[in-house]
């Protein structure tokens, strides 16, 4: 009979054997293999505490974290001075979402062994994802010092220092890694974000690409590429990468992206590309601010109201939501208001709110006593609107029965295109700077008209590249006989007034334009205003002064399709490019329409 004890020396030997082949499958890539043998190890020890860590690796890396969870937290019971199992323990805790227990497991791993590189840096990154960015940056460095070539540890470091906006030194992190491994594509991507927040664009669109050569299903870098792309203007270029990404992954974002980007081009599919992308997109997610908000442009765009508003009404994020939200009052949702208080929120640009102002006095005609909260630049303006009992900027101070967001109204009020409140005007000028622009303008030869020209919006819209010209593209007009120029442009494009024809610069009072109702003023003194689709352009209609507005090929919901008026402003004139960028057609027929007249 064999004896005892050299039975159980047997048995250690073939333990040892199985574990010392389990790690080397393990760690060779081979999964399959390795899972056999570690089962193999603990069925002949199941108290084996090693072959209880690596088994339960072995099913972190296959995503099956709860078992993870349950044989790293047996092998440590086993063994609590094995660091690298209070590691991967703390891993394990990560990804199940258990932060503060992950952070607790890899403080414990650092006690025994102060400089565990992998311990640090994956304590860096349970305190980044938990918003902690400072005390991550100092766990990154310590890892850092334990081992200087650790390529994560320089990777997260350059990631925690772009989100403290501490570029330049994120860009140094990154160099790091790819002086370590030049063809790490996540470096190059990571890279080209910091740029881009610096605004080194072409250094941006170089680094999105090398990431793409490394790695062509590489969907964020498409994305971000395209995105990029977009800014610039290449709406082709962008569409190309969205439809990538859009291939590797059919994300709302995604698929709301590259509709955005078919919209961008002027492309109105007959085929519905773009509305279906924005539809596959509230299918896959129904809360989806941004599709919901895309598609009611698309809606709105084709005129169909009814639908258009009913999308609308649902565009916010929260985020966008909370800023302008009453508390502890209802927002308005089309409820009857007579006797009712009812605060209008003004929101986006001073355009829209020119443009919707319009509905205070339908509001006041439904019985409601209308305030007004809007931005303080506009508020000697609005308070003279009929229909508003109170204008003010800042945090209301009064009780209401109802708020309601201002471009929300006409889907509270169920407008279609048939019955937009067009009465005009509905802004009006103050009554001293008219009187005191009336003197400052003098005389002008009756027989010629006074004209007030805009030739760029602000460069922070994002189809602005588009929506503007310069003034150089208006030259055409300079040589029409019997029209007095008057720019109205403000902001830097007004500089390119310095190298412009002697007629565009003679009456060029845009210095003491200090204010909307000194704009107002002076436009009510025009005959006509030509424009390009921004703020000064609505302020001028909703004087009721004559309005001929030069729209891109990709113009805004706004203006409908293909029309050559708005039923927002009767009287105003719409000249449209034919193809995205020519300003030149456009021009020559805005001065045609001059010499007619």
């Amino acid at each position: 009979m064999e004896h005892p004890s050299r039975r159980d020396d047997g048995s250690a030997a073939r333990v040892t054997s199985l574990i010392d082949a389990a790690l080397a499958a393990h760690q060779a890539g081979q999964l399959d293999a390795a899972d056999a043998l570690y089962r193999q190890t603990l069925t002949l020890d199941p108290s084996h505490a090693k072959g209880l860590h690596y088994f339960g690796v072995l099913h972190y890396q296959r995503g099956q974290h709860d078992t993870a969870a349950r044989l790293m937290s047996r092998a440590l019971k086993l063994d609590r001075r094995d660091a690298a199992c209070w590691s991967n323990r703390g891993l394990v805790a990560a990804a199940l979402g258990h932060l503060d227990e992950a952070t607790i497991c890899y403080d414990q791993a650092l006690q025994l062994q102060p400089d565990f590189a992998d311990a640090r840096n994956n304590f860096g990154v349970a305190l980044q994802a938990q918003g902690a960015l400072n005390e991550a940056l100092e766990q990154y460095r310590l890892a850092l010092a334990s081992n200087p070539a650790m390529i994560d540890a320089h990777l997260n470091l350059g990631t925690v220092l772009s989100k403290l906006g501490r570029f330049d030194e994120a860009l140094a992190s990154y160099r790091n890694v790819l002086a370590h491994d030049p063809n790490m594509a996540e470096a190059h991507f990571n890279a080209g974000n910091a740029y881009q927040a610096q605004g080194r664009q072409d250094a941006a669109l170089a680094s999105f690409e090398r990431a793409l050569a490394l790695r062509a299903d590489y969907v964020e870098a498409h994305v971000n590429l395209g995105s990029l792309l977009g800014r610039l203007g290449d709406y082709a270029g962008a569409e190309a990468h969205y439809r990538r990404a859009v291939a590797l992954r059919p994300s709302p974002t995604h698929l709301v992206c590259l509709g955005g980007s078919l919209a961008a081009q002027g492309r109105l599919k007959e085929d519905g590309e773009e509305e279906g992308l924005y539809r596959e997109a509230l299918a896959l997610d129904p809360h989806y601010a941004d599709a919901h908000q895309n598609l009611a442009w698309l809606l709105l765009k084709r005129g169909d109201y009814r639908q258009g508003w009913a999308e609308f009404a649902l565009r916010w994020r929260k985020r966008d939501y909370d800023a302008i939200a009453v508390p502890g009052v209802a927002e308005w949702r089309g409820e009857p208001l007579d006797g009712r208080r009812l605060l209008v929120v003004g929101e986006q640009g001073f355009g829209d709110h020119f443009q919707f102002l319009r509905f205070a006095r339908v509001l006041q005609a439904r019985g409601a006593t209308v305030d007004l909260r809007v931005r303080e630049l506009l508020l000697p303006l609005v308070e003279r609107i009929p229909g508003v009992n109170r204008a003010f900027s800042g945090k209301p101070d009064g009780e209401y029965d109802f708020w309601v967001p201002m471009m929300s109204v006409p889907s509270c009020l169920g407008t279609g295109i048939d019955t937009i409140p067009a009465e005009l005007p509905y802004l009006f000028a103050d009554k001293a700077k008219l009187k005191a622009w009336r003197q400052r303008l003098g005389p002008v030869n009756k027989l010629k008209r006074k004209v007030g020209l805009v030739w760029a919006g602000s460069p922070a819209f994002g189809n602005d590249r588009y929506r503007s010209m310069t003034l150089a593209d208006l030259s055409a007009l300079s040589g029409l006989k019997n029209i007095v120029w008057y720019p109205l442009q403000k902001g830097a494009a007004h500089a390119q007034l310095a190298d412009a024809p002697p007629v565009f610069r003679a009456r060029d009072f845009t210095a003491d334009l200090t204010s909307f109702d000194e704009t107002a003023a002076l436009v009510m003194l025009l005959d006509l205003v030509i424009a390009v689709d921004t703020g000064v352009a609505h302020l001028a209609a909703a004087l009721g002064k004559p309005v001929w507005l030069l729209l891109p090929a990709n113009a805004d919901w706004r203006w409908l399709q293909a029309r050559n008026d708005t039923p927002w402003y009767p009287g105003m004139r719409l000249f449209r490019q034919k193809t995205m960028g020519d300003w030149e057609a456009v021009v020559a027929e805005v001065a045609q329409a001059l010499q007619r007249q």
